[in-house]
């Protein structure tokens, strides 16, 4: 009998370890054996192309979440392959099994987290919840920077025994320069710090305005926005934080993601909740703490948030040992 000697493709399973310059690429069977590896640089065209080459029939492309990793899953999916992006912390805790740590290793290490599984993969958000992430960043950083700046003026000034006191806002340009009054051979130095401060406070009002224009314009920052302590700020880092809430199955899960549930331990006959496990955007949680605070001791009118957060406080303080 008659039989091809035209064998079927097997199906392949590509680890990418990325770095800024070159990525590492390993192609595995079906059984975890390597097949194929080699460097290219860090261009989608680059990667595509030798996976085309070396592994058409791949089954599963994965990356480790990181700086470059929301642009590159992007490319490559616009060029058709089956990439995914994994939580850096699960591929690491995989990878912490090798012996020798390379690159070289932990390519062959997400290949065979592609062939097994075992793995968690990461939403990658849209480019427009990235560039209002981008301009929240930017913004935040010029309020550190003015901050700092403020504090080593305040450092400056005692040194010699002049105290600005409470200042905020425009307030502490006045301040400052009536103490530099008191004290004209510090002049010299003070003045290009102030100069500096002003011109970057500028810069933070401008992006303000973007921010607060950029809110306006959206459906759903507008929303955000009619619950009380609610600002720009806030509706837009959790609208880009969120990005796409169909991939939360409850509600529930919301918190979690954010960071905002305590952490439990429970082995044997221990079991124990912590504080708040902090994980995920930081910035949310310190814009959401803010918002909290506004709604339960600034707003003066009541709404059902605002009751149902005071019950579930009280609720708290019931339960708290010895609080009868």
């Amino acid at each position: 009998m008659w039989q091809s000697n035209r064998r079927e493709p097997i199906t392949t399973y590509v680890g990418l370890d990325v770095s800024l310059k070159e990525t590492s690429i390993c192609i595995a069977d079906e059984n975890g054996m390597r097949i194929k590896e080699g460097i290219v640089p860090s261009v989608p065209d680059e990667i595509a192309g030798y996976l085309d080459k070396h592994a058409p029939s791949v089954h599963r492309v994965g990356l480790e979440s990181g700086p470059t990793s929301s642009w590159l899953w992007r490319e490559l999916k616009a060029r058709h392959l089956p990439v995914i992006c994994i939580d850096a912390r699960h591929a690491s805790a995989a990878l912490s099994m090798q012996i020798n740590k390379s690159d070289r290793n932990d390519a062959l290490g997400l290949a065979r987290i592609m062939q097994t599984g075992w793995f968690r993969q990461v939403q990658i958000k849209s480019e427009e919840s990235h560039r209002i992430r981008s301009l929240l960043n930017a913004r935040s950083l010029l309020v550190q920077m003015r901050r700092d700046i403020e504090n080593q003026i305040r450092g400056l000034f005692k040194s010699f025994g002049l105290v600005i006191g409470r200042a905020n806002g425009g307030v502490f340009l006045k301040r400052a320069q009536d103490v530099v009054r008191q004290a004209p051979e510090l002049a010299d130095i003070v003045s290009p710090l102030l100069t500096a401060r002003e011109a970057i406070d500028q810069q933070r009002l401008c992006l303000e305005n973007k921010i607060k224009r950029l809110a306006r314009s959206n459906e759903q920052s507008r929303a955000f926005m009619t619950v009380p302590g609610v600002g720009p700020m806030t509706a837009l880092a959790y609208l880009s934080c969120i990005d796409d809430p169909t991939r939360f199955t409850r509600s529930r899960t919301v918190g979690a993601y954010i960071g905002l549930t305590p952490r439990r331990y429970a082995s044997g006959e221990m079991d124990w909740s912590g504080r708040i496990s902090k994980c995920g955007d930081a910035m949310l949680r310190s814009y959401l703490f803010e918002a909290a605070n506004v709604v339960l001791t600034r707003t003066k009118h009541t709404c059902s948030l605002k009751e149902w957060a005071w019950k579930l406080l009280a609720d708290l303080v019931e339960k708290r040992p010895g609080s009868q």
